[in-house]
């Protein structure tokens, strides 16, 4: 298994946000975690991270525990987060924004290249030498999940990608994402999207008031009406 999360409990202050969440993901999975806004799907891609740590529990990555590691050693150990905000630099051009993601790799070839990131992203070539600020929503998500490539990541975090995009920039997304499935990569995904993040996923977790409240395949999912329409409002 290469991401385990056994019984987190996370509190921003004194609000405890997840209570006993669980949840694995296998090597060349792409898992999606659904809930409405607010559920704690951001909080449970922030502590795995390491951004906001659990105050109980274990997260598991590649058999190693991570649990409290500094967010820049989590990186390090080939995990690559997307966050919601994008928060790319918006001063710097997109290439530079790119090769501050690069990882130096040492006695190995880097797997993404810049050249190669051109070849998935077209779109960021064209863009190359304007500057991240000028760039219009889709295109810096695009920017954000093509700097976190350049890191060489083995599992990618997926914080709400779709989110505020416009219907092609989505499609386009989820090509990607069973472009990079097909490579071996792991995802993790955080969506609402739910129609979205059926299509490109392979088991689902419903997580509600920050409890796991289901787990399956798609196609069970996609089966049961009831919990889709309690906690998806589908």
């Amino acid at each position: 298994m290469q991401l385990e999360v056994q019984g987190i409990n996370t509190y921003y202050g004194l609000s405890h946000i997840l209570f006993d969440v669980s949840l694995d993901v296998e090597q060349g999975e792409v898992v999606v975690l659904l809930g409405r806004n607010g559920a704690g799907k951001t909080t449970t891609m922030r502590s795995i991270m390491g951004l906001t740590p659990p105050k109980s529990g274990t997260v598991k990555f590649n058999g190693l525990n991570i649990t409290g590691l500094d967010p820049y050693r989590v990186a390090r150990l080939g995990m690559g987060f997307v966050p919601e905000d994008r928060r790319i630099f918006p001063d710097l051009t997109v290439q530079a924004n790119l090769e501050v993601g690069r990882k130096k790799s040492v006695g190995k070839m880097n797997k993404w290249t810049l050249e190669r990131v051109y070849q998935v992203f077209p779109r960021l070539e064209e863009l190359s030498k304007r500057r991240g600020g000028t760039l219009s929503g889709g295109e810096q998500q695009m920017l954000t999940i093509a700097r976190t490539l350049m890191g060489d990541p083995d599992l990618l975090l997926l914080d709400e990608p779709s989110e505020g995009l416009a219907p092609i920039i989505v499609k386009g997304l989820g090509e990607f994402i069973d472009v990079i499935k097909k490579e071996g990569m792991t995802i993790l995904l955080s969506e609402q999207n739910v129609k979205f993040s059926l299509k490109h996923s392979d088991r689902a977790y419903i997580v509600d008031s920050g409890h796991i409240k289901y787990q399956g395949t798609i196609s069970d999912l996609e089966k049961d009406e009831e919990i889709k329409k309690k906690y998806l409002a589908v």
